[in-house]
């Protein structure tokens, strides 16, 4: 057997390689709550950076409303949590006319148990032509709960 240890990219370098959209210049952001120090912009932007958090516990929703038409390839979402051990779901899903109806990409929960699974990272290969929205709903905790629903990184390309 012919074998070769590899050694992995890392996200900060991945994404710079990337052609990530300019959401902040392509779409207007819908979002339900944000801390203060936490906006959503900080999710869009690649290298190290604290990410959106909602200012309040429970369900909460980011939308993007492209000002035209997307063609998305690629999806690439990161959340992290250090603190609490918690059952997130979230669910992706887009429209191509204007809200009226939405088709689901995918419905994911994760189990997150600090110290040692604090990150997931996410990557869809998607063929998706003329969305109008893009929508990422957040439970942050299946449970319930005081948890507020965070978001280190999306990309889309």
């Amino acid at each position: 057997m012919r074998k070769r240890l590899i050694t992995p990219t890392p996200e900060s370098v991945r994404s710079c390689a990337e052609s990530w959209l300019e959401i902040e210049r392509v779409a207007i952001v819908e979002i339900t709550s944000e801390e203060k120090d936490h906006p959503v912009e900080s999710a869009f932007v690649s290298g190290e950076t604290q990410g959106w958090r909602a200012a309040e516990p429970g369900a909460q929703t980011i939308r993007l409303i492209f000002d035209q038409p997307q063609r998305l390839k690629q999806i690439w979402l990161v959340f992290e949590e250090n603190e609490t051990t918690r059952t997130q779901e979230f669910v992706l899903r887009w429209s191509s006319d204007h809200g009226n109806s939405f088709r689901e990409i995918v419905r994911q929960q994760w189990n997150f148990s600090p110290p040692e699974t604090i990150r997931e990272v996410e990557e869809y290969q998607v063929e998706l032509s003329n969305v109008t929205i893009l929508e990422l709903k957040i439970v942050p905790n299946m449970s319930g709960g005081t948890a507020r629903a965070s978001l280190k990184t999306l990309h889309l390309s």
